[in-house]
């Protein structure tokens, strides 16, 4: 099992929106790909941050290109951005969990 820790920063005014792009669409679709969110954060001291941990059920490259490929988001993401690219940076981290991890 893989997990990724990725990290998006929105371009100023923009958070809501991308928010609600993961709530009402890219959530759904993740796992619909093999990649189940493990959950959400907004950073206390930033407002203009994501992050969120995805695990990763088969391979993350194959994941994410399915994903990408997707009619349903490529419509979201269009919707999302007739204004704009939503996100500035996006850093994504893979991970394994230690043999002491409780999601081990």
């Amino acid at each position: 099992m893989t997990y990724e820790l990725r990290t998006y920063t929105a371009h100023e005014g923009k958070l809501d929106a991308l928010l609600a792009r993961f709530r009402d669409h890219t959530d759904g679709l993740f796992t619909k790909h093999g990649m189940p969110s493990i959950g959400y954060w907004v950073p206390v001291d930033r407002d203009d941050t994501l992050v969120y941990v995805l695990k990763h059920d088969g391979d993350p490259k194959a994941s994410w290109k399915a994903f990408q490929a997707d009619p349903d988001w490529i419509a979201a993401k269009a919707a999302s951005e007739v204004d704009g690219p939503l996100t500035s940076e996006i850093v994504s981290v893979f991970m394994d969990p230690t043999d002491f991890s409780a999601l081990s």
